[in-house]
């Protein structure tokens, strides 16, 4: 029985992931025994169609890139047009919402309303809104659990990369006492031009922009906020340690100059934005800041718009993690793990 999706928001990455399920439909049946049916889309600016039976996915890219309403969709006796995120994830008959709406970070909202509205309705989310995660964490984690359902979000940190996954997976039994990364590729590209090329900081920001890595405001990662979102988020789910995002010491690096960088390089070091957890008796201390890394620190070697972290553990000792941290199809396939996950539970309930 196909598993049965709501978008709520479907702009780059949720369009990514509907064309990962249409493009590996059949590999994901063989391989997976999983099989995903869109049944509604609802975006506050390209419109909502729903239909209990299933929406075409090309019908649907089609109609929104050539008239970017998805209301143009063709008219079937079942279809339903115009309703908002709230009504869509309430009156659906869809198994999960895949929640990649337009998020305030600083307030997590729409994206922390859909999430409790869909838990209340017995329904899954998937989603790579961070404001959530980071902000309401346990009250959301407790709605789920009440209600029996699954939250998945693993898009949240790192894109597709495992950063989430992966330790509690296969990390398991371990205490890991402290977790550093570079989680945000924006400020790491920055950081790489500056110091291979020798360019200012300000022209490294400005290449950044061109290149679709920096947003025309770019505060959100140059200043830090992105990554202490992104900590916070690992030390709830990773450490199992309450974290509030005040809580985080944070600076960014707009006040690296090339001087700091040669200064560094004459040490045998080099700068990186480090997002830092450590576990100190039954607290988390975190902080995001710039840091001079020796280049033996597997951190060192992390260039470009590359994302990467480590785990120190107390049995395995020291394990470093690294991979994309965004991107359309990076980010979709994070969605696209966390449905799979979904349906090998349901596979073992079943068993």
């Amino acid at each position: 029985m196909a598993h049965k999706l709501a978008f709520i928001g479907f702009g780059v990455v949720g369009q990514g992931l509907a064309e990962i399920l249409r493009d590996k439909k059949e590999e994901l049946l063989q391989g997976e025994g999983f099989e995903a049916e869109i049944v509604a889309i609802s975006d506050l600016m390209k419109g909502s169609i729903y239909h209990p039976n299933g929406l075409d996915i090309d019908t649907a890219l089609k109609v929104l890139k050539e008239t970017g309403n998805l209301e143009n969709y063709p008219y079937t006796a079942g279809l339903v047009t115009g309703w908002d995120s709230l009504q869509t994830i309430r009156e659906t008959n869809a198994d999960t919402i895949i929640e990649v709406s337009y998020t305030d970070v600083k307030t997590g909202q729409p994206a922390i309303d859909h999430c409790k509205a869909a838990f209340e309705n017995g329904k899954n989310v998937v989603m790579t809104n961070k404001g959530p995660v980071a902000l309401a964490y346990k009250e959301l984690a407790e709605l789920a659990d009440k209600h029996g359902v699954h939250w998945g979000f693993e898009g949240t940190v790192m894109s597709g990369t495992p950063a989430l996954r992966m330790p509690i997976a296969t990390l398991a039994g371990n205490d890991i006492t402290e977790i550093r990364g570079i989680l945000n590729g924006t400020t790491n590209y920055i950081l790489t031009k500056m110091e291979i090329e020798g360019v200012s900081y300000t022209e490294a920001l400005k290449e950044a922009q061109e290149l679709g890595y920096a947003e025309a405001d770019p505060a959100s990662d140059v200043e830090g906020y992105d990554a202490r979102y992104k900590i916070v988020i690992l030390s709830n789910y990773i450490m199992n340690a309450p974290l509030l995002v005040d809580e985080v010491s944070c600076q960014g690096i707009t006040k690296i100059t090339l001087e700091d960088i040669e200064e560094a390089k004459a040490e045998g070091k080099r700068w990186k934005l480090l997002a830092k957890a450590s576990k100190n008796g039954d607290k988390v201390i975190a902080s995001i800041a710039p840091e001079k890394v020796d280049l033996t620190d597997p951190l060192a070697s992390i260039s470009g718009a590359t994302n990467a972290i480590t785990y120190e553990c107390d049995l395995l000792g020291t394990v470093t993690l690294s991979g994309a941290g965004a991107g359309k199809v990076e980010t979709g396939f994070s969605l696209l793990i966390d449905l799979i996950n979904i349906n090998r539970q349901k596979q073992l309930v079943k068993k």
